[in-house]
């Protein structure tokens, strides 16, 4: 034995970290290490061929059974295992104390006895094995299983603390294999797949490949949206079980879905770029906020480890809580963004609603409409924005000296290097030729404002844009798009900026952001996720006078020009601007509606992919929001 102890402790230092300490008794208490160092090694690698035992019962193949049987439940996880100090040695019996530490959770430690007895010679050790060696409470029989406990997913809330993802009640469909054996279980799956709407073919493969004791999921139904079909014949097909429970979901399916995102079943894509996070069988934010704030919704699963004897009864060893998620605070209001996409509901093409809370930025509704295909248009869109882009030309002329009686020249169509510009077709006539400003806003002259480019520097739309929160980037902490505002490149450009084309692009929250600061009557930098805080920029500030100026013609389109269709709306004055935009899409000229508006505290963008004009598209869905807005 004594030739071998070096190679053996080689061995157990490199594959199990043995610490053989002080604090043994007896003279020959060392003679028993090298039997120590075998044991610890077969208990960190499994491999038990080269320990010696005790008693014809414990031979190494049968301790490694008893031993894998006993630790199969804890999972592919290997133990550290040392020696913690040893005692006896005399001719007779020698016993260790061993260290566990398995990397469970945040780690899961205790200690254990390992007798040894002598040989008839005197000379050599054997383990007198027993499965307490183990884990002390072990007894015959006892296996060891590690459960998760699964940590609640953090709310989603929203103004007011208003749960807008939180555990609603539902009810699971699916096959538990406890009811229904495996030779019938997978047409019971196919008949409860074609019930209730899911593909049959990967749900019966799920089903054939589950254990016997499983519940296979189908389909999860809000209660209350159960169909009528489903549930008069889901308890006809054996082995169908429909579970009540509770689960994180929206106030309604579609409820700020595009921002808020999805949870699910995580990805081998996910498991592989995040090693350490997920496993598999995990669920996490898949995408939208969901996805962004996943770390701080999700929390950390807590741990418990069982011993269960012989007739299924189990004791607790270990347990380590789990830590729930934190909820993320939103500044959505529920009531407005239901009414925005209540409104939008019905409307074909891609859509938006978003509106502002200007004293604070708070962002009280983003909504995208059916037609955006689950795109976040609303906060994260790129359309040239049209005519509501002339509130920031406005301002760049007033900059410039220019007042709302300032005479402009406003022709039927003019060309500016060799490119023809025009109004559009609803135009008053009555507006052409010599008129002020103020009209020209009201009707939006497109011509009358590319004749005014003249006034500006190159630098001047995007200044005036930066004052009214429009064109600098800021990390909202969601995909938020301020839109595109930069010197012209060419005269033409030059024109087409002033009527908000050409270069110029916005989401509906860009615009609605512009508005948003002249109701202020300073930059606005809207905020939708509480905790993040914004990096204020320093753009030039909007002077009192700049502002009472830009509302009073606002007020001007509602009272005499192209807003007319809010004259009549309840309340605090409103201040608009309408807005269309031309852009080609599959070979055809198409337009972008758009309309923007301020009533109280309150500033809205609507917007409509393809449309008429703003007044006509855009303008009745902005009509409907501010009525809404105003019935409490």
């Amino acid at each position: 034995m004594g030739t071998s102890r070096l190679p053996l402790l080689a061995i157990a230092t490199a594959l199990a970290a043995t610490a053989l300490t002080a604090g043994c008794s007896g003279d020959n208490a060392t003679d028993a290490d090298p039997t120590f160092d075998l044991l610890v090694q077969g208990l960190t690698t499994g491999d038990f061929s080269d320990v010696p035992f005790d008693g014809d019962a414990a031979t190494p193949a049968l301790v490694k059974r008893q031993y894998d049987e006993t630790v199969a439940g804890l999972g592919d996880v290997t133990p550290k295992v040392t020696v913690a100090s040893t005692s006896g040695g005399g001719n007779a019996s020698a016993t260790a104390t061993l260290h566990w530490t398995w990397p469970i959770g945040a780690g899961w430690s205790y200690s254990t006895k390992a007798p040894l007895v002598s040989r008839d010679d005197g000379d050599s050790w054997q383990v007198a094995w027993n499965v307490d060696i183990i884990e002390p409470s072990l007894a015959a029989g006892d296996t060891l299983h590690a459960s998760t406990v699964e940590a609640r997913r953090g709310d989603i809330l929203g103004a007011g603390g208003a749960g807008l993802v939180t555990p609603r009640p539902v009810v699971r469909f699916g096959i538990d294999r406890l009811k229904v054996g495996a030779a019938q279980a997978p047409d019971s799956a196919r008949r409860l797949a074609q019930l209730v709407g899911i593909d049959p073919a990967p749900y019966v493969k799920q089903v054939k490949a589950a254990g016997p004791k499983a519940f296979v999921q189908a389909i999860v139904f809000r209660r209350g949206e159960v169909p009528a079909g489903v549930t008069s014949t889901y308890t006809s097909i054996k082995g169908v079980d429909a579970i009540a429970d509770r689960v994180p979901l929206g106030i309604t399916k579609e409820f700020a879905a595009p921002i808020l995102g999805t949870v699910g079943p995580v990805t081998a894509e996910m498991i592989k770029d995040n090693p350490g996070v997920y496993e598999v069988g995990d669920e996490a934010g898949l995408s939208g906020l969901e996805s962004r704030y996943d770390e701080q919704l999700r929390g950390t699963p807590g741990l418990v480890v069982t011993a269960e004897d012989g007739d299924g009864t189990s004791r607790s060893l270990f347990k380590e809580p789990a830590t729930h998620g934190s909820p993320l605070r939103l500044t959505l209001e529920p009531r407005l963004q239901l009414l925005a996409e209540d409104i939008l509901r019905n409307v074909g093409p891609a859509s938006a609603i978003v509106a502002i809370r200007p004293s604070t930025g708070a962002i009280l509704a983003a909504a995208n409409g059916p037609g955006n295909n689950g795109y976040n248009d609303a906060t994260y869109g790129r359309f040239a924005p049209g005519s509501t882009f002339k509130t920031v030309g406005t301002l760049a002329l007033l900059r410039k000296g220019q007042t709302p009686s300032s005479p402009v020249d406003c022709p039927t169509s003019l060309v500016v290097d060799g490119k023809q510009f025009t109004n559009d077709s609803f135009y008053p006539p009555s507006a052409n030729g010599r008129i002020t400003l103020a009209t020209a806003l009201a009707n939006s002259c497109n011509t009358a404002y590319i004749n005014e480019r003249t006034k500006l520097g190159d630098h001047d739309l995007v200044g005036a844009a930066a004052t009214l929160g429009m064109g600098v980037d800021h990390d909202l902490g969601f995909p938020a798009y301020f839109g595109n505002v930069v010197p012209p490149t060419s005269e033409t450009t030059k024109a087409a900026d002033m009527i908000g084309q050409g270069q110029i692009l916005a989401s509906p929250m860009t615009m609605a952001t512009v508005m948003a600061s002249v109701v202020a009557g300073h930059t606005v930098v809207p905020q939708l996720v509480r905790s993040v805080d914004v990096a204020k920029t320093d753009p030039e500030p909007l002077t009192g006078r700049q502002d009472a100026t830009l509302k009073q013609m606002l007020r001007g389109v509602v009272l005499d020009g192209t807003g007319v269709g809010l004259g009549d709306v309840p309340g605090p004055p409103v201040i608009a601007k309408t807005g269309t935009a031309e852009f080609d899409r599959d070979g055809k000229r198409l337009t972008h509606a758009w309309m923007i508006a301020g009533q109280g505290d309150l500033a809205v963008c609507a917007f409509v992919d393809v449309g008429q004009t703003g007044a006509g598209t855009a303008g009745p869905l902005l009509e409907q929001f501010l009525r809404g807005a105003l019935a409490r």
